[in-house]
């Protein structure tokens, strides 16, 4: 499919469907094949193995790609699927380690919040620091959704308490585990 010509081989027979060479996986969803859907729904526990690690992946020697298939040479996570109609389905949920220095923050952070007059935002507000507390209470994980939800909280300026310094060190434990 690199040569330009989509729908002929070099022999000049019809293509019989497209395929699909992937060098590493590290997440996601893909599919090869008329009619195929791909879709990805994930919070992945960790980081992804292989994840900023740019090193290149090692191609064998007379690999080809394929006409009518997918070849994946590194793939520690997502979901694959080859054919006519074919559906990938990545629904892994991404967890993170509550820290200790997070939860420091956040207590300091709730110590500060009844200073201020109740608005929908620091209810929004309240109620993510109560769901992150919940979380690390019974699992010592939370969902990298909840951690980008308080982040956009404390920085997108709505709220006054985006200017406290126990919000900027909420903020600073939060960027730290989702870099």
């Amino acid at each position: 499919m690199t040569d330009g010509h989509d729908d002929q081989r070099e022999d000049d027979a019809p293509r019989k469907g497209g395929g699909m060479f992937i060098g590493r996986m590290t997440g996601g969803a893909a599919t090869s094949g008329k009619g195929s859907r791909a879709e990805d729904r994930s919070e992945r526990a960790g980081t992804p193995a292989g994840a900023g690690q740019g090193a290149p992946v090692h191609v064998p020697e007379g690999l080809r790609m394929p006409e009518d298939g997918m070849a994946i040479l590194d793939m520690s996570g997502g979901a694959a699927a080859v054919g006519e109609n074919a559906e990938a389905v990545d629904a892994s949920r991404r967890l993170l380690s509550v820290t200790p220095e997070l939860l420091t923050a956040v207590r300091e952070l709730r110590l500060d919040l009844p200073r201020f007059a109740r608005t929908e935002e620091i209810d929004a507000l309240d109620a993510e620091l109560t769901g992150l507390e919940e979380d690390a209470r019974q699992d010592g994980r939370t969902r990298s959704g909840r951690l980008t939800r308080l982040r956009e909280l404390l920085t997108g300026g709505a709220t006054l308490v985006g200017g406290l310094a126990s919000a900027a060190a909420v903020v600073q434990a939060i960027s730290q585990l989702l870099a």
